[in-house]
């Protein structure tokens, strides 16, 4: 599950850490809406960072919240992590399929599959709990 943690961690922080990710983003935004200014781009970018900080924000939480209540034995730990993984999942298959107003997935590809990532770790973790029982 620290893993899964670390993970969440990187993806939330990928775009602040690797500048040229925000230009693929500006890149794909202008793209899909070519009559946009610079100023209306760079709300755009501001705007899909903010939401992927907040997701990755609570996503660190979710990972915390589970390793809490498994390293203290709490019954509806497993539960939590079943819940978590679908939620993740769900906003990962979001990220890579929802189309904007432009008929183009809204978020750029890459950053879309940074959201897949944490969810690897937290299949496995279900999967080992459902085994261990």
């Amino acid at each position: 599950m620290y893993i899964g943690a670390g993970l969440t961690v990187i993806a939330a922080l990928f775009p602040f850490i690797d500048q040229s990710t925000t230009t693929v983003l500006a890149d794909h935004i202008h793209a899909s809406y070519p009559a946009y200014r610079p100023g209306a781009i760079d709300a755009a970018v501001t705007a899909y960072l903010a939401i992927l900080s907040t997701i990755g924000l609570l996503g660190l939480l979710g990972w915390l919240g589970t390793i809490w209540a498994a390293r203290v034995g709490k019954r509806w730990a497993p539960w939590l992590a079943i819940g978590l993984l679908a939620t993740a999942t769900c906003i990962a298959v979001a990220t890579l399929t929802v189309q904007d107003t432009s008929g183009v997935v809204g978020l750029a590809p890459l950053l879309g599959w940074l959201q897949v990532l944490p969810c690897i770790p937290g299949l496995a973790a279900v999967a080992l709990w459902r085994r261990a029982r």
